[in-house]
């Protein structure tokens, strides 16, 4: 296989991937394509299969994108995703982030990533600070948590080092390069594996921010009993910017969905009625305004979610993507299935330790009780790592194939390509969400044009060309933070 990143499509590979991305896109407007579709989140796996060890994948990343295509063109697969270990740990050890543990450093290179969480007395952020974050998030994030996270930056006030200037340049404009690097690769699944890249765009809820990466689980469990009014407000003031975030990193088109990573916001982490009043009442509004403006939401459900399908269910019809992982998934569809695309249901403890013969049953069991009537994506229930067989993978491909087909007299006489649209009630964009209040920094703003201009005492040529620049200039700077953030 050519590893050239603009190589040109052949007939056969640009005819495979019209195919592949027709049938997905009609599956995800929960509709019936020609047979189920299968998009494996495969991550680790790239590396058994392909033959790179954890380390190989997570450190230097062409190495996971070159795995990634091997796999995209070897399984008869619909869609994947560009590079699924999306941690790339180079730029985690040029920060120095302290959340990281690195395979081939701290652990063994065998070993995926681990994320490890601070104790409650050393959480990222203080339960003093909330009022710092509700009144300007970007800044809080440079000024105190950027600092707190990396061994290399020295905090506010400090004497700067040679190693604190590096760090923030190195880290920079290899996240640039990193991101820059994703096009090439959407294009090389295209023209050489004809494979559709799944998602695009990252989401985050912001009870699950304040959970994963600033006040940690049991910081947070703590706020909200003693501080309930402060993780509200914190929720309200991190909105508009994670909505931000997700709508300038989606698809332009809106034919593929943005993730939504679902970590620690519903039973049993916390009750049902914080899940009600914080986590869904500040989560929902962004995936309407996501929605709003052409986008959809694969809700990546991790663990099981199922104490809440009748939140999810008030969401308008094909604006999300529902993926399933420790829930019951025939209750998911009995829940769901007439609102929105399934995916899922296979779980990765099967697909590491079971029979091939019994993988292929628990797709069958799926195809036939889930994907009767279209609307379901074939994938395991977790992003799935090495511990998966080659021999399970190709049992859950192989499986799909030969039971997930639709008669032509029951299906779509020929499937059309695209995402799912909102209707014209629903595509109200700015309808949804609450914007910063008036003298705040807004979404995309880290020093304000408006802060600027009171230092330029004098304007001779055209001031709003100045102020276009200076407002692409802050996109760029408020992108490197927030996607430290919710990324890395």
């Amino acid at each position: 296989m050519s590893t050239t990143a603009n190589a040109p499509a052949t007939r056969d590979t640009e005819a495979s991937y019209a195919e592949r991305f027709a049938r997905y896109t009609t599956a995800m407007r929960n509709e019936m394509p020609d047979r189920v579709p299968i998009r494996p989140f495969v991550a680790e796996f790239t590396g058994v299969y392909a033959g790179y060890d954890c380390q190989q994948l997570a450190h230097d990343y062409p190495q996971a994108f070159e795995a990634a295509c091997k796999c995209a063109a070897d399984f008869e697969w619909d869609a994947v995703v560009a590079n699924m270990v999306y941690v790339w740990t180079g730029l985690a050890q040029s920060m120095g982030l302290k959340y990281y543990a690195i395979p081939g450093l701290e652990i063994p290179p065998t070993t995926g990533f681990q994320y490890r969480e601070p104790s409650e007395t050393d959480a990222f952020m203080k339960p003093t600070e909330y009022d710092q974050l509700i009144e300007d998030p970007t800044g809080f994030l440079y000024n105190v948590w950027l600092p707190r996270v990396s061994t290399q930056l020295v905090p506010i006030g400090a004497p700067c080092t040679y190693k604190h200037n590096l760090a923030l340049i190195k880290t920079a404009m290899g996240m640039l390069q990193y991101f820059y690097a994703f096009g090439p690769q959407v294009n090389r699944l295209r023209t050489e594996c004809g494979t559709v890249s799944a998602i695009a765009g990252i989401l985050k809820a912001p009870l699950d921010i304040l959970a994963d990466k600033l006040r940690g689980y049991l910081g947070l469990v703590d706020d909200l009993f003693e501080r309930r009014d402060k993780v509200v407000a914190a929720c309200e003031a991190l909105a508009p910017h994670l909505a931000q975030v997700a709508l300038t990193t989606a698809d332009p088109t809106g034919n593929v969905p943005v993730g939504l990573w679902m970590h620690r916001g519903g039973v049993p982490f916390v009750s049902h009625e914080i899940f009600k009043n914080i986590y869904w009442a500040t989560l929902k509004p962004i995936v309407q305004e996501l929605w709003a403006a052409g986008k959809q939401t694969l809700f990546y459900a991790e663990g099981n979610w199922d104490y809440h399908l009748d939140a999810f269910a008030e969401l308008p019809d094909q604006s999300i993507v529902y993926h399933v992982d420790q829930g019951d998934i025939f209750k998911v569809h009995k829940a769901l299935g007439h609102k929105f695309c399934l995916s899922g249901g296979v779980p990765n403890t099967m697909l590491a330790l079971a029979k091939p013969s019994e993988v292929r049953q628990r797709c069958k069991e799926i195809i036939e009780g889930v994907a009767r009537d279209g609307g379901y994506i074939m994938d395991a229930s977790a992003i799935v790592q090495n511990d998966a067989t080659v021999e399970n993978m190709r049992a859950l491909t192989d499986a799909t194939l030969e039971f997930g087909g639709y008669s032509r007299g029951h299906s779509n006489a020929a499937m059309t390509p695209g995402g799912p649209r909102p209707k014209p009630e629903d595509a109200r964009p700015g309808a949804y969400l609450w914007s910063p209040k008036e003298g705040r920094p807004q979404p995309g703003e880290c020093y304000p044009w408006a802060k600027k201009r009171e230092e330029i005492s004098r304007i001779e040529g055209d001031e709003q060309l100045f102020k276009k620049v200076w407002d692409g200039m802050e996109g760029l700077s408020s992108t490197f933070i927030w996607q430290l953030l919710l990324s890395f």
